[in-house]
């Protein structure tokens, strides 16, 4: 059976798949990513997990993958294939597609060869966007914005079946618009202050809630309950939350015009809590723009390496329909 190698690369973990042609998941592992180890026994540990899913799909399906996706945090170049830096896995200018290829290519029986593997790189939100878009909350439509609420806040910008990138690789930066500007805001890990992701992110609303209750290990998922029973100082905390969030994505749809707003990560889990009244007050907010669907997220923790397959799915039919050199 046809077949990619799908790797997702977190802060804690390295989620991993193999993926058919019609989008199944035909195994899923994950290991930890090894971080304090440094960023060498990272990579070392990303190549290992590859190779060994290689071999399972050698012995599973006949046949080796035919190519493999990766997705990477921090800065990525994706036309290189090199992961840039990522901030919490110390790594700088890793060629990450090189490595893979090579690493894949090459086995220890004559049915491997030793034709480098295709590889393709991604950085990790756009690639879960990718998923989202094609085959999870956003199929069908041909403008998105993807935006996951977590540690940070990043986005993903959709249009017509692929993601936009930018000139630079930094486009759907959306959680470092300043959303709260001022000389006391909070300060934000990019240099800014009032960066959406300081008051809107799921570390934010923890953040403000464990001030709020007096419980320093309350976290945001603690708020919502809170909310859920009628607390009036986590109803606070969360539409303060709720309120710049949809500042910022009202700045969003105004700039892209999406048919649909995808919100996921940890603070999507909160459901209509959340949802409820981010809808009405994106709503309040909007005047001649056009109000969007706006939906969670319905891939979960596996948009990550669903979207990796994706990019190797991609990179296999770009590779299907450029010329080839016939010699004289």
């Amino acid at each position: 059976m046809k077949h990619v190698i799908a790797l997702d690369v977190g802060g804690t973990a390295i989620k991993a798949a193999l993926i058919g042609p019609d989008h199944a998941l035909l195994h899923e592992t994950r290991r930890p990513t090894g971080r304090t180890e440094g960023p060498d026994a990272v990579v070392t540990g990303i190549l290992e997990l590859a190779a060994e899913l290689r071999d399972l799909g050698l012995r599973r399906f006949g046949e080796p993958a035919s190519a493999a996706g990766v997705a990477v945090p921090g800065i990525v170049d994706a036309d290189r294939g090199i992961a840039v830096y990522a901030a919490n896995l110390g790594w700088r200018d890793v060629p990450l597609r090189d490595l893979l290829s090579r690493r894949l290519g090459t086995g220890s029986g004559p049915e491997n060869g030793t034709a480098p593997t295709p590889v393709a790189v991604g950085h990790d939100v756009r690639t879960g966007g990718l998923a989202e878009g094609r085959i999870g909350a956003g199929r069908g439509a041909d403008r998105f914005l993807f935006v996951p609420l977590g540690t940070g806040i990043a986005g993903a910008i959709g249009i017509d079946g692929r993601i936009e990138e930018g000139a630079h690789g930094y486009a759907g930066e959306i959680g470092h618009i300043a959303v709260r500007p001022g000389p006391d805001a909070p300060e934000c890990g990019c240099g800014g202050r009032g960066c959406l992701e300081t008051v809107a992110s799921a570390s934010a609303v923890g953040r403000a809630w464990a001030a709020a209750s007096g419980d320093p290990a309350a976290d945001a998922a603690d708020c919502a309950r809170a909310v859920e029973a009628g607390d009036p100082r986590a109803r606070a905390v969360w539409q303060h939350a709720v309120d710049a969030l949809a500042d910022g994505l009202v700045m969003g749809l105004t700039l892209l015009d999406p048919r649909t707003l995808i919100i996921g990560g940890g603070l999507a889990e909160a459901g209509d809590t959340l949802f409820a009244p981010l809808r009405a007050a994106v709503a309040r907010r909007v005047t001649f723009q056009k109000l969007p669907l706006i939906v969670p997220a319905a891939l979960g923790d596996t948009a990550g390496c669903l979207g990796a397959g994706l990019l190797a799915w991609d990179l296999l039919a770009k590779q299907s329909m450029e010329p080839t050199e016939v010699s004289a």
